[in-house]
């Protein structure tokens, strides 16, 4: 009998710890990324026991460590954390912000609320700027949001020396200048009520209010990344917040929300299961199915769809696309069933996202100004040798 059989098949975390060599955080981390299979353990449903296999094969993958420029390039792509942050982070398939349960906070709280938890200082309300920016678009809303955005961009002072009871009257205020592009100008309510209202939805407030809360934050995504890069040089909170808006634009990402909507529509119009036939024939993967870090099923989507009256060809669509994936519906399924069950205009679930996650952004923005610390990464050079260096090696060999 090996040493390897002699192990129990489920380990607690201290032998899990002793094989790997890790931190605990890089534990729970391969457990939310699905790398390590866990369950609670009988005798303490409050500890969790490893699966002994998958714990050995990192832990053999760790012994035949690649270079260091190969593991920083794996990091970036769903790899390990490359910056350190106390704002959010998902453990054992769980959504936190600062140590708080999110789906827990959205049953009772509001956008506003969880920004004070998120930026770590007093709540101030969204109040309207006044004066400059640019009107709501109901056909374009984000070009609204960019323009009053870029605006400020232009002409706010640097963040880089300043106080933080001044950043964050400031952080306030871009918050009420936001709502004010994607809602239209403030009539003193809160951001969900400000929604519902320029909708005409106002029995849709309360999940308005559930989603905002969900999508505050949700650690160092596409967009948050790019915020904090550019809140990294010591530029304005209005500038890393319009760089956050830019990523969060692309259909990879804020866009896959609206990509649902359209499978939903064709859906309706060839069946579902032709529809998804047809979607996978063109080379796409299907929209809203499927997260990394949520293996086990994306919470959020599971905490806004208790709450939503699932439309016919979404409960379809769900059932056939978690047996044809493989995978459980994420929370752009849920936002687009919240479009749809609703009748919320089809922006609905990029504004949602944009106003929720310019929060986070924010939060992120204050966070890397507190380091005074530039995010500047070394590129992997994949390209022609420098010619300087091929005139230099054929000398060398002549």
């Amino acid at each position: 009998m090996t040493a390897a059989e002699k192990l129990p098949l489920w380990l607690p975390a201290a032998d899990a710890l002793a094989l790997l060599k890790v931190r605990p955080q890089t534990l729970y981390a391969n457990v939310s990324r699905g790398r390590i299979r866990t369950r609670a353990d009988t005798a303490d449903p409050r500890r969790s026991l490893y699966h002994r296999d998958d714990v050995q094969r990192l832990a053999a993958r760790r012994q035949g460590r690649r270079s260091d420029a190969v593991l920083a390039g794996e990091a970036i792509q769903w790899g390990e954390p490359v910056l350190a942050s106390g704002i959010s982070t998902v453990v054992a398939g769980r959504l936190y912000y600062r140590g708080q349960d999110a789906c827990a906070l959205a049953e009772e709280g509001t956008l506003e609320q969880v920004s004070a938890l998120l930026w770590d200082g007093p709540a101030h309300p969204f109040a309207s700027p006044g004066g400059t920016g640019a009107p709501a678009s109901s056909t374009a809303p984000l070009a609204a949001a960019m323009t009053a955005l870029a605006a400020r961009a232009a002409a706010d002072p640097p963040a880089r020396g300043r106080g933080r009871p001044a950043l964050l009257q400031e952080a306030a205020g871009l918050m009420g200048l936001l709502a004010d592009a994607l809602a239209g100008p403030s009539r003193g309510e809160r951001v969900h009520e400000r929604l519902a209202a320029a909708w005409r939805r106002p029995k849709a407030a309360d999940l308005i209010r559930r989603a905002l809360v969900l999508l505050a934050d949700h650690e160092l995504n596409a967009s948050t990344f790019a915020a904090r890069v550019t809140a990294s040089t010591g530029a304005s909170l209005a500038a890393s917040v319009l760089s956050g808006l830019a990523a969060l634009n692309g259909p990879l990402h804020g866009g896959a929300a609206r990509a649902t909507l359209g499978l939903i529509r064709a859906a309706e119009r060839e069946g579902v299961d032709a529809a998804m036939h047809e979607w996978l024939s063109l080379g796409r993967r299907l929209p809203a199915f499927g997260h990394p870090l949520y293996p086990q099923g994306d919470v959020r989507c599971q905490a806004l769809l208790a709450h939503v009256d699932l439309p016919a060809p979404y409960a379809e669509l769900r059932e056939a696309g978690e047996r044809l994936m493989g995978e459980k519906a994420n929370v752009d399924f849920a936002l687009a069933a919240l479009t749809t069950a609703h009748r919320l205009p089809a922006h609905a679930p990029l504004v949602l996202f944009a106003l929720a996650r310019a929060v986070g952004w924010i939060a992120h923005a204050l966070e890397q100004q507190a380091t005074g610390t530039l995010i500047r990464p070394r590129a992997r050079y994949t390209g022609p040798a420098p010619s300087g260096l091929v005139t230099a090696a054929r000398d060398a060999g002549a």
